[in-house]
């Protein structure tokens, strides 16, 4: 639902907007079975949307991994975006991440990674020279995504990967990490409705005099190394 709602905003900017781009629909096809295959392609002629899928082995490589097959899953998807986008003279990559993603990765970082990250806006690309990600529905919050759904009647797969492929329609995310995450956000919005803000908002304005420590690809810092100066 996210990356056919942004085709669908992606099309009415180039068509309406001041700046000139051209566009791809890139669909990769990581092993979907022939089900939710259709799915897609169905929905991509509803919203007239002229996709070019791509197959690759993903799901089979990752199914005989034990350690972390999700990370290996999505590193591998985007290295097939970029690869796939840059042949076809691409120079960005357009992802539909949503507000609730970035949120949702805060607290997953917090949580589980024992980091302070956020998901970013743009980020040019380490391993493909001239690229850049872009996110475009940074500020849209997944209920209105939920709503254009519904209002259009649209059905679109949710989580479709080999461990989870009894979960195919609709909005449950199974047990990942992130369903976890929503449900989470869900009780604290029960008792603060600008808690998801403040999440958001918690990763813009960071104070480094009250950071036990931080780093960059450069230096790493602790409070101790200049504490007795300040």
């Amino acid at each position: 639902k996210d990356s056919m709602i942004l085709a669908k905003c992606m099309q009415e900017v180039q068509k309406h907007g001041k700046l000139k781009f051209d566009l791809e629909f890139l669909v990769m096809n990581p092993g979907y079975n022939e089900y939710n295959k259709q799915v897609i392609i169905n929905n991509a002629e509803i919203l007239n949307i002229p996709i070019k899928m791509f197959e690759t082995d993903i799901f089979d490589i990752v199914a005989t991994v034990d350690e972390s097959p999700c990370y290996l899953c999505a590193r591998m998807r985007r290295g097939y975006l970029y690869k796939n986008a840059q042949a076809l003279g691409c120079n960005k990559i357009a992802l539909g991440h949503h507000f609730d993603d970035v949120i949702e990765t805060i607290l997953m970082s917090m949580l589980y990674g024992a980091q302070i990250k956020t998901m970013m806006p743009k980020l040019h690309s380490t391993n493909f020279k001239g690229m850049e990600l872009i996110r475009p529905m940074y500020y849209v919050k997944e209920d209105f995504i939920k709503a254009w759904a519904r209002y259009n009647d649209l059905k679109f797969i949710q989580c479709a990967c080999r461990f989870t492929e009894n979960c195919v329609m609709g909005d449950n995310g199974g047990g990942s990490k992130r369903e976890e995450m929503k449900q989470l956000v869900k009780r604290f919005r029960q008792t603060n409705p600008n808690i998801e803000m403040n999440i958001f908002k918690s990763v813009h304005d960071v104070n480094l005099n009250t950071i036990i420590g931080y780093h960059d690809d450069k230096i790493s810092y602790n409070f101790l190394d200049d504490y007795d100066e300040k």
